[in-house]
């Protein structure tokens, strides 16, 4: 890390020095923010004062943090073909995961539409509400930033000859897990855990819809992502030391993951599948806009595997000597259960509730309870447990015990076995939030989540488990005429109510003040 902080401060450096258009330094325009946040809660922290922040929350009954930022946006420059932009985000917690956090340190630069960013930084969902949704399946907000190199069109580019109706954007990044001493200690060795794991995603996203001409648009994408390399230290029931696995990372792992399954893990025999701890969500989102009022519906299809990304499996192998030879063109169907749909509203001219949102998950299904692959004496093969999040070499798909997805699939923290698993990953919810602004410095949300869990197909609960999560949160900003102008305090009030998560409530206050230095 002090190695990264060292470049980071030459690299910025060097740029302020010497890329320069005119006379402007590169170290004007620089944003700061200072932040303040506490919580205080009757058993652990509800989810929604918990979920959704990009990792920086704590279950503990009392945490809180101090948070100082200073950024130079990407924004400062667009007037240029050309930009630089950087940032370096601290924080000193109470009661977290870390006795200090570099939440954020980047620094990214823009030729025209495109971006390469180097570093960590908190990205946005895509194609979702990022105040009112529970979440993205693949690529969500929960978890705290992974260190990468990505390349990107972070903003739609109209494809050229299409006359404004067609455009594209998406990105492609390789990075590192930092959580390497955090499982360690959560699992005190006794556990599964993985040390030095890769980490990659890419995902692309094609509109259709003349902004100036027409009112509707389709937005069509795909999310990908895959843990490799690295070593996973494998236990026994009892806790006694089992193996380790090494996955094979460098240029080879980086194709592996790159290509869906390419490859094999290390321990795979001869039903082998991809590399890494591959899985992805097909998107899709149907805009309507007018003066007045806007609507979307959405969909968000989770996969871990080519059973579900693609709902079919090669099922014609022979029999006896030939039962790994394809003999028919026959394929075996799953259906279309496990899916994340949500209805999104906006009004533009109605203050007190300017977007309302209703979310519906169902991840029972995950391709059917069978799993078999086919042998000698059955050729039928049906491949079925995908077990979302969980992996037999890996932690799954979590950073510091949050999951990196959507955080109604129970998140590793929640544990108190010390294991790095999801618990509950079979699950069907329903979600409503809705937000508004009814004074110029006073914006508010809404948010109330019913799920039911079903644990996982091979841990199933003896009985579901229900919960019942709210919170309800105002922010007011100090006006551009008062003497505490570009302060604001939040206040926020969550609680939760059932067996999945216990019964627990909380209030988080959050002071903050932002500026610019120049």
């Amino acid at each position: 890390m002090r190695r990264f902080l060292l470049a980071f401060i030459i690299i910025a450096t060097a740029l302020s020095l010497n890329a320069q258009e005119d006379s402007r330094s590169l170290l004007n325009d620089l944003d700061y923010k200072v932040e303040f946040q506490s919580s205080v809660s009757d058993g652990q922290t509800p989810l929604w004062l918990n979920a959704n922040k990009h990792g920086l929350s704590s279950l503990d009954e009392v945490n809180g943090y101090l948070r100082g930022m200073v950024e130079r946006p990407l924004a400062a420059d667009s007037a240029r073909n050309w930009g630089i932009g950087y940032a370096l985000d601290l924080v000193a917690p109470l009661h977290y995961t870390s006795n200090f956090i570099i939440q954020q340190a980047f620094i990214e630069a823009r030729w025209k539409k495109g971006v390469v960013t180097i570093g960590s930084k908190e990205f946005p969902m895509e194609l979702k509400n990022n105040e009112l949704s529970t979440g993205s399946q693949t690529l969500g907000i929960n978890a705290r930033p992974v260190p990468q190199v990505r390349l990107a069109l972070p903003d739609y580019w109209i494809i050229p000859g299409t006359k404004n109706w067609l455009a594209l954007k998406g990105h492609i990044a390789y990075g590192k897990t930092t959580d390497d001493r955090w499982q360690k200690d959560f699992t005190d060795i006794h556990q599964r855990y993985t040390e030095g794991t890769l980490y990659h995603s890419k995902a692309g996203y094609l509109k259709i819809g003349n902004a100036d001409k027409a009112r509707v648009s389709l937005e069509l994408g795909l999310e990908m992502a895959c843990q490799f390399g690295g070593t996973s230290y494998r236990f026994h029931s009892d806790g006694s030391f089992d193996d380790e696995v090494h996955q094979q990372g460098g240029l080879k792992g980086m194709l592996k993951a790159f290509v869906s399954g390419n490859g094999s893990d290390a321990v795979d025999d001869l039903y082998s599948g991809g590399s890494g701890n591959t899985l992805g969500s097909w998107l899709a989102r149907f805009n309507y806009d007018n003066d007045k009022w806007g609507f979307s519906l959405y969909a968000d299809h989770f996969f871990e595997d080519h059973s579900s990304m693609f709902l079919t499996e090669y099922d014609g192998y022979g029999e006896g000597t030939e039962w790994q030879v394809k003999k028919d063109s026959r394929f075996f169907l799953y259906a279309l259960k496990d899916i994340q749909l949500g209805l999104e509203f906006r009004l533009k001219d109605f203050r007190w509730i300017d977007a309302f949102l209703f979310e519906a998950l169902f991840s029972k299904y995950q391709s059917g309870p069978i799993y078999h692959d086919h042998d000698e004496v059955v050729a039928d093969h049906i491949g079925g447990q995908d077990n979302y999040y969980n992996h037999s070499i890996y932690t799954g798909w979590q950073h510091w015990g949050q999951v990196i997805g959507n955080p109604l699939y129970l998140s590793p923290i929640y544990n108190t076995d010390q294991s790095i698993d999801i618990k509950n990953n079979r699950s069907k919810a329903y979600h409503i939030g809705f937000s508004g602004s009814p004074y110029p410095c006073f914006h508010y949300r809404m948010l109330g989540t019913y799920l039911k869990g079903y644990g996982t197909y091979d841990t199933p609960y003896s009985d579901p488990r229900k919960t019942v999560s709210l919170l309800a949160e105002a922010c007011y900003s100090f006006p551009s005429t008062s003497r505490l102008k570009d302060w604001s305090i939040k206040g926020a009030f969550g609680a939760d109510k059932g067996k999945l998560m216990g019964d627990n409530w909380g209030l988080q206050v959050t002071i903050a003040k932002s500026g610019l230095f120049h």
